[in-house]
């Protein structure tokens, strides 16, 4: 199940948004319109992020009947600018948007600068799959037989092109032949978690445990968790940044003396910068006063309270057991054995 592809001259992408109630395939058949699906995080994930930025600038480049190729790069600029302003916290989608422009800009004419953007974008989309498949069979070796292991917010398919990065491991644990549990925060206020993570184990048939994310204390305390996994959005020298609740997870397992994974892409590493550098998304207060926001509907607080819903938090590495990606697990001192992955 691909979350992203290309198809016919367009964006084709999963309306997570939807999700559980009606699976929808969605055509972007412009930029406006892929930058509004990341906007309401139709598409949503680091990495599915990543190729949504690659495909945005390879749908830039059919916009319009361009005559001058220096008029068609100005354009893809200004698309680039677009597409970046959509999700600020999340490094792989700029790292989609560059890589692609890049490619794109070395193009002599109007038709190379297509080809060779459509080829790029469909690389990232091929990589991203190979490396979720890595990132699971290196994590898969941190799994025993019979685990339960609490995940947060949604790390599957959903969140990356196929396969997933913390779900990935999970689903390479179980390929494996391992008996692998689940307990999924719902991951308020948009409970992708509940609405999505539960929803892609139940399919590929991964016995997942719903709780509410006010519960991991408990469940922590009564020794029904074995494991963290949870995926990240970005992850600077001291820090990982990812869903918002992640860090009450990770000082609540450091507390039990449970593991606390993170499974992420290269991509995703930011090491020049450090937490305070990094500008966190504040959503609308909708989120968290409507109980559905789509239409506005079942207000579950005052409409004119004051509202705090910062997207991300930002999770020290003190608190992190091992970092998993495509190249291996790195453990600390993550100041010395990062950057020897990264020069990789």
């Amino acid at each position: 199940m691909r979350t992203i592809f290309w198809d016919d001259g367009a964006v084709k992408l999963i309306d997570q948004t939807l999700l559980p109630d009606e699976f929808k395939i969605i055509t972007c058949k412009n930029v406006e319109e892929l930058a509004d699906a990341i906007k309401r995080l139709a598409v949503r994930g680091a990495p599915a992020l990543e190729a949504a930025g690659g495909y945005g600038i390879a749908l830039a480049c059919f916009e319009r009947d361009f005559k001058d190729v220096e008029e068609m790069k100005e354009h893809l600029k200004r698309r680039a600018e677009l597409l970046a302003s959509t999700r600020p916290t999340a490094v792989n989608l700029f790292y989609g948007i560059e890589r692609v422009l890049k490619k794109a800009l070395s193009g002599s004419d109007v038709e190379e600068v297509r080809k060779l953007a459509l080829e790029e974008a469909e690389r990232i989309a091929k990589e991203d799959i190979q490396r979720n498949k890595l990132i699971g069979k290196h994590g898969a070796k941190l799994l025993e037989d019979g685990d339960t292991v609490l995940t947060y917010c949604n790390t599957g398919r959903l969140a990356t092109v196929d396969w997933g990065t913390a779900l990935g491991v999970i689903r390479s644990a179980v390929e494996e032949g391992k008996r692998i549990k689940v307990i999924a925060c719902e991951t308020r206020p948009l409970n992708q978690g509940s609405r999505l993570t539960c929803w892609e184990l139940m399919r590929d048939g991964i016995d997942v445990t719903l709780i509410a994310d006010n519960m991991v204390g408990i469940v922590m305390q009564r020794g029904m968790v074995d494991k963290v996994i949870v995926g990240a959005d970005r992850i600077v020298r001291d820090a990982v940044f990812n869903k918002i609740g992640t860090y009450t997870v990770a000082i609540v397992a450091k507390e039990h003396r449970i593991p606390f994974y993170v499974a992420a892409p290269l991509t995703t590493f930011d090491w020049e910068r450090t937490m305070n550098e990094v500008v966190i998304e504040e959503r609308s207060k909708d989120e968290l006063i409507y109980c559905n926001i789509k239409c506005r509907r079942s207000l579950i607080a005052p409409k004119d309270v004051k509202v705090f819903n910062p997207a991300f938090d930002a999770t020290p590495l003190k608190y992190v057991t091992a970092l998993i990606t495509e190249k291996g697990v790195i453990y600390p001192p993550y100041e010395e054995n990062v950057p020897k992955v990264l020069k990789q």
